[in-house]
């Protein structure tokens, strides 16, 4: 039988908001899996009820066949049998004890050791966490929260106290030290590099309900619906109808335009309002329309605004609707893209994905 994380439950908090999720993770394929969403989804509160620390108002959580939480049958483990090793926010190190001794105070013999080794931190062993840097800190919280030999590492925004510099090259030292530790984990963020970077699967939760979960580069090409679209950075989420459909391509039509894309087969026709999902970086800018193009979709229009972001640009453009373009800042200085220079938006119907609208409430939900 596979080994399962399974977790349909509800929660309703004293603010009145409610965690009613349906959570089903294949451990056997994923040994990382993101819990993704916007602040205030529910993440953290999630988190807690795999952890044991809050209690379910219903439903069943249970992990490799063995019941966690069972409200019909009474079944409520505390985390000390859940063997759920939770790392917070803040890594909760004791100030008053060495890396050596944060790390063994939960440690079968020997154990502390070879983590203080893996994670390259014997050097820092006598150190107190005031005396070391955040990156460090965090190897160590995450090294004490193995020690105990966890059967599921439970990571809430683990990169959070990080300044930016830190966190961005953290994100794949993180994901070694996930692989090196061998232990299925959660890791909740909202942050999409952190989610790209750390991640096999992701589960996205939209007030407080599981909206769509997978492996995440599907997630983010293959979004379900419109408001997820947006939750994993989707910039264009375009209202659609649906004109015809011939030989496995879906015209649209958006705004006064018409795109194209593949034909899934996931919306059919006279389902309703649809949405056009496209990915800003897949949006080409050209000053002249190609006469040779394998892209499907040549859309003219005019430059609204261009935003410099690093070694990016963004550029805002209207195109009989509002697209949003990411291109090299390289490619906007050759191109010498001004507000009202007339462009050619070049898209491929490979990139242009189309979901149905964002159904409200939608999502299982627990007997009341």
């Amino acid at each position: 039988m596979a080994s399962e994380l399974i977790c349909r439950c509800r929660k309703r908090l004293r603010s009145g908001f409610e965690v009613d999720a349906d959570l089903r993770i294949p451990l056997d394929e994923s040994l990382v899996t993101v819990l993704f969403g916007p602040s205030g989804s529910g993440k953290t509160t999630l988190l807690r009820l795999l952890a044991g620390l809050d209690r379910p108002d219903a439903g069943a959580i249970s992990f490799h066949d063995r019941d966690w939480f069972d409200s019909l049958r009474g079944i409520n483990l505390p985390p000390q049998q859940r063997r759920a090793a939770f790392l917070f926010q803040d890594y909760a190190l004791f100030p008053h004890l060495s890396v050596a001794a944060n790390v063994a105070f939960a440690a079968r013999p020997g154990k502390g050791r070879e983590l203080l080794k893996a994670f390259g931190l014997a050097s820092l062993a006598r150190r107190r966490p005031n005396a070391i840097s955040g990156g460090q800190q965090q190897r160590v919280a995450l090294a004490r929260a193995l020690a105990s030999d966890p059967g599921l590492l439970l990571l809430d925004e683990p990169l959070s106290a990080l300044d930016a510099p830190t966190r961005s090259w953290m994100r794949y030292e993180l994901r070694r030290m996930l692989l090196t530790g061998g232990v299925p984990a959660i890791v909740v963020t909202h942050d999409r590099m952190e989610a790209v970077a750390l991640g096999d699967w992701m589960a996205v939760i939209v007030e407080g309900r599981i909206r769509q979960l997978g492996p995440i580069q599907d997630v983010f090409r293959h979004p379900a619906d419109a408001e997820v679209a947006e939750s994993v950075g989707v910039e264009n989420v375009l209202p659609a109808a649906i004109v015809s459909r011939d030989g496995g391509l879906v015209t649209l039509q958006v705004g006064t335009s018409h795109l194209q894309c593949v034909d899934s087969g996931g919306v059919p026709s006279g389902s309703g309002p649809v949405f056009a999902c496209i990915r800003a970086e897949d949006v080409t800018l050209t000053r002249e329309l190609p006469q040779t193009s394998s892209a499907r979709n040549r859309i003219p229009g005019r430059v609204r605004s261009v935003i410099l972001e690093g070694p990016l640009a963004r550029v805002e453009l209207d195109c009989g609707f509002p697209l949003v373009a990411v291109i090299t800042a390289q490619s906007a200085g050759e191109l010498q893209l001004q507000p009202g220079d007339a462009v050619s938006a070049i898209i491929k119907a490979t990139s242009v994905h189309l979901t149905a609208a964002t159904v409200s409430g939608s999502g299982p939900s627990l007997p009341r």
